[in-house]
């Protein structure tokens, strides 16, 4: 099996289990090792008291797409430490994507970057994470 299939084989193991994702209407795609992408429609139920979409939506969009980007390599990743930036709101009926990138990986540590985009294009948030592997396998034996 290739490292391709090894991170396609992951994806799906965590997105079987994975309910908030599903709750969320999340979808992903892993196109590469070491990188995933996320979309999340915001619905009704995701804007806040100021009509934007609440911003903890936005993290978990994002550190959906970081999590599947750091867990391509069959090693239980988990985040260690998150940073996000705002740029601008996201929107009743928007459609976000996540595009997570791995800047750097370790042994035991990994760092990445994702971009938050509306459909436009237009950059809604940038994300900084930092990983850290269990060393346990993520997929069943």
């Amino acid at each position: 099996m290739d490292e391709h299939e090894i991170a396609r084989r992951c994806g799906e193991e965590m997105w079987r289990k994975d309910k908030a994702s599903h709750a969320l209407g999340i979808e992903i795609d892993v196109p590469e090792v070491g990188a995933a992408v996320a979309t999340m429609q915001i619905r009704e139920d995701m804007v806040n008291g100021l009509d934007v979409c609440h911003g903890g939506l936005v993290v978990a969009l994002a550190d959906t797409a970081f999590a599947f980007a750091c867990n391509a390599y069959d090693q239980i990743t988990v985040a260690a430490s998150v940073q996000i930036e705002f740029l601008r709101p996201g929107r009743l009926g928007d459609r976000l994507q996540a595009t997570a990138s791995e800047d750097y990986r370790g042994r035991k540590s990994g760092y990445y970057t994702v971009e938050v985009r509306n459909q436009d294009a237009q950059l809604v948030a940038l994300f900084r994470g930092r990983s850290a592997s269990t060393g346990k396998p993520l997929l069943p034996a």
